[in-house]
């Protein structure tokens, strides 16, 4: 009688499931809104810059550059785009993504396996650490490292030795979302290029969820010639002002990128 008791509640359960409103069912994801940038200026860019990391600290934009042997380290002027100062990245290395720490800069190389920290002062490689796997972007929010790796994972590293601390699969509406590329974190948000493509998106690092896509394309549109590379640059100005820029691009376009 017992068994026969269970049965018959099992029976009920299921029947109780069938029953149930959509709304107390699982749903999908949201696509999250699209948007364009608002152009506010544009500024010369170098056009022979492969640009891998762009960031602003104070009153300097400061630039990755790329490619073996031709990789540099940059300092501009944010208002006109002049390269005021630059160092060669040591060692032929393929460098990628930069972000500013305190005094100091961290710059990631592609496939060398090895960051650069740089005594942002003086321009000057302070040490070399090894780094696992591939880096592209990177980026601080205020307490750790953020670096992409062209997946669709985020890694987090201690900023004091480039030590990993932890990861993070970043997905749009369920689903895997490769291609992170150059990194700028912003407000607890991470903000992340797309290879190879014109896009943007936000990303929360809690979660690993897009909230916000950036369809940049338009900027092309604006004396880009159809022989530069993608977009890989973004600078957070203030407020929701940035700038943007792509690999051999001979523009920095300041934009407002308006959520709201």
């Amino acid at each position: 009688m017992k068994k026969r008791r269970l049965a018959a509640g099992s029976a009920l359960i299921v029947l109780l499931g069938w029953l149930l409103p959509p709304a107390a069912q699982a749903q999908p994801e949201a696509a999250p809104p699209v948007i364009e940038p608002v152009v506010l200026e544009e500024i010369p860019h170098d056009p022979g810059a492969f640009t891998q990391g762009f960031e602003i600290a104070g009153s300097a934009l400061y630039e990755g550059t790329g490619l073996a042997g031709e990789s540099q380290l940059r300092v501009l002027d944010p208002d006109s785009g002049t390269v005021l100062r630059s160092a060669a990245v040591p060692n032929d290395y393929f460098a990628e993504g930069i972000t500013v720490v305190g005094s100091r800069i961290w710059q990631l190389t592609w496939r060398d396996g090895v960051a650069v920290e740089w005594d942002a002062g003086a321009l000057t490689p302070i040490r070399e650490v090894p780094l696992g796997g591939e880096g592209w972007g990177l980026c601080f929010d205020g307490d750790r490292l953020i670096r992409s790796d062209g997946s669709n994972r985020l890694h987090f590293h201690d900023p004091a030795d480039m030590a990993e601390t932890g990861v993070v699969d970043v997905t749009q509406q369920g689903r895997a979302l490769n291609g992170l590329n150059e990194l700028e974190c912003v407000g607890g948000q991470v903000w992340a290029n797309l290879w190879p493509s014109d896009r943007i998106v936000r990303i929360d690092p809690g979660t690993g969820a897009v909230d916000l896509v950036v369809n940049a394309r338009v900027l092309r549109e604006r004396g880009i010639p159809a022989t530069a590379q993608v977009l890989n640059g973004i600078a957070h100005v203030q407020g929701d002002e940035f700038l943007l820029t792509g690999k051999d691009w001979p523009k920095t376009f300041r934009v407002r990128l308006d959520a709201a």
